[in-house]
């Protein structure tokens, strides 16, 4: 299990090993074809901030070979808000009171007809908050049978389950899981997620090596930027992508670093990470491992996300709602957080276009299931 690998990286440790890279490190790890951990860690290195532009053109390159002119498009579909976690910075947390809303199927239904109507999309997030007794591995089973009749490619945002639940959910339709460690900074981890099942930090990070003992198609990895020192988190991640691509070597992969934007929690946060840093880390991911895609949610900005797809990114959201029943006309609950990129899919669409890419509604077909 990787919490077991992970002990042999000390976190302060890392942390002064990046520290310590030179500009020599930075120009070692470009000139490479295959970079190791170590190599990683000069990318995202302060030292690195003077080569933004060799890494830009590096990240296009690899981008371009691997995925050509495309951008994948998905949206999510937050189905309950519902959560027994007390995670600080979190507008569905606990002790938020806020009104509680699980949908029911004919709810549910209505969601996934109007996400059709707004964009041609084909790959749906299915997000829950994490209620175990109330929302469990049935309601998300239930979600995905009611789903997969307007998706062609579903995936899930919901609490770590067993080895055995996520092999259920596969039954189901179910092609993706993604989840987000948050931090990897196991002796500050319980100071944002004091109570509930999310306060387990070895079940949560164990949760990827389930996933892939369930042969689950792709999995999806993310880390909360404002929490931790973000250079290290991120490197404890791409410690964490080698290790499970080499145990878990049939599924594909993908990573995520969302800045954390304003939510109910009013949490406020320890790293700001300027545009400039995020792109870095982007390329950095591009340059450590081609084959990886890159996703980009609608907390970052238009201009940002617009440029960022032809630089290294592979994957965007749009007209995303991030309360329960924000695509219909139900009552609106609370969101998870708020927005940054309001456009409709038709506008992220043509701004790509604009900039000679292509966006790709579909790519994986329910025959393949088979």
């Amino acid at each position: 299990m990787f919490s077991e690998e992970l002990e042999k990286y000390p976190w302060d440790e890392v942390t002064d090993q990046i520290y310590s890279k030179t500009a020599n490190d930075v120009e070692t790890a470009l000139c490479k074809e295959h970079l190791s951990v170590d190599d990683f860690m000069a990318l995202v290195s302060p030292a690195a901030a003077a080569y933004l532009e060799p890494m830009a053109a590096l990240s296009r390159k690899y981008t371009q070979q691997r995925f050509g002119k495309t951008v994948q498009m998905y949206v999510p579909l937050y189905i309950t808000n519902s959560c027994t976690n007390h995670c600080v910075y979190c507008g569905f947390q606990h002790d938020n009171p806020i009104a509680r809303v699980i949908l029911k199927d004919e709810e549910i239904i209505n969601e996934c007809k109007a996400i059709r109507k707004i964009g041609p999309f084909e790959n749906l997030l299915i997000v829950t908050g994490e209620n175990p007794r109330d929302a469990g591995v049935d309601y998300i089973e239930n979600a995905l049978r009611l789903a997969r009749p307007y998706f062609a490619n579903l995936s899930i945002e919901v609490m770590p389950l067993k080895s055995e639940e996520y092999y259920r959910l596969t039954k189901a339709g179910l092609n993706g899981v993604v989840c987000f460690q948050e931090t990897y900074n196991k002796a500050h981890y319980n100071i944002y997620h004091p109570k509930g099942m999310k306060s387990k930090f070895e079940w949560r990070v164990n949760g990827f090596d389930r996933m892939g003992q369930a042969n689950v198609h792709k999995i999806g990895m993310g880390v909360l930027i404002g929490l931790e020192e973000w250079r290290t988190d991120t490197t404890m991640m791409a410690i964490h992508l080698r290790y499970l691509q080499k145990h878990y070597w049939k599924t594909r992969y993908s990573v995520n670093f969302p800045r954390m934007r304003p939510s109910e929690g009013h949490f406020k946060p320890n790293v700001i990470m300027q545009d400039k840093e995020l792109a870095q880390l982007i390329f950095a991911y591009r340059i450590f491992d081609h084959d990886v895609d890159i996703s980009v949610s609608t907390r970052e900005n238009p201009h940002f996300r617009d440029h960022i797809a032809t630089l290294g990114a592979t994957s965007i959201s749009a007209g995303s709602k991030t309360e329960p029943g924000g695509y219909y006309t139900y009552p609106q609950a609370l969101e998870q957080f708020s927005v940054n990129d309001d456009r409709t899919p038709q506008e992220v669409e043509t701004s790509v276009k604009k900039l000679g890419y292509e966006v790709v509604w579909k790519d994986w077909d329910e025959t393949f299931d088979r």
